[in-house]
């Protein structure tokens, strides 16, 4: 069997393109490059979904908390031998009113939960590899997703590239930060991965993954 690898993230890890509100191909989008770059030995699955949390319930729309699917998720995937998470650009919402610390103890709730479900994991050993996304640009306020993301958002974006750390050596997993390879993103809202961000961050994750699995 080949091994399994689940992208649990967001419209980032979707492939959300901000210039028609549509979404980038299998040839452009990050975890298909990855599994070509990875190759026939792995089996990439794709669990972006947009506006998605690490564990906060959104007031409007529903079921886009981490916390609610991750077990599902990964039951219908075993055996998983490694669960890639990317989430933490939603949570900094105004609406939510948490702070950069209360994300990371989201992203704790989230790594404990994927940790007990035991039986997903290949060989009943989890593998787990925390990624810090790309900070959200300033320029972001100048842009429509103003209106819905409210004020604050790029600084506690910023600020996980701290944190993130933190939980992920106390929870014992693996860590990565996208703002070392991925330098900006799209000029449209200033939180999407362009083009040239999604090939970046899957070279880089080939470049990782066959170490850690």
């Amino acid at each position: 069997m080949k091994k399994h690898i689940v992208c649990f993230g967001d419209s980032n890890t979707y492939g959300y393109r901000a210039s028609d509100n549509g979404r980038f191909s299998e040839d452009e989008r990050w975890t298909c490059l990855l599994s070509k770059k990875l190759g026939p030995d792995y089996l990439i699955l794709e669990e972006g979904l947009p506006g998605r949390t690490t564990c906060f319930e959104d007031p409007i729309h529903e079921g886009l908390s981490g916390l609610s699917y991750i077990y599902p998720c990964l039951m219908s995937h075993a055996p998983v031998d490694l669960l890639i998470i990317m989430l933490g650009t939603n949570d900094t919402k105004e609406r939510f009113g948490v702070s950069a610390v209360c994300i990371a103890l989201g992203l704790k709730r989230l790594i404990a939960k994927a940790i007990a479900t035991t039986d997903c994991w290949a060989n009943k050993k989890p593998n787990i590899l925390v990624v810090t996304p790309k900070s959200i640009e300033k320029e972001y306020e100048n842009t429509a997703v103003y209106a819905t993301m409210g004020k604050g958002c790029a600084e506690k974006s910023d600020q996980l590239r701290e944190e993130y750390p933190k939980i992920a050596e106390m929870m014992g997993v693996h860590y990565f930060d996208a703002n070392t390879v991925v330098k900006q993103y799209n000029k449209i809202d200033y939180m999407h991965l362009d083009e040239e961000g999604h090939e970046a961050l899957a070279t880089a994750l080939a470049q990782l993954i066959p170490t850690i699995i």
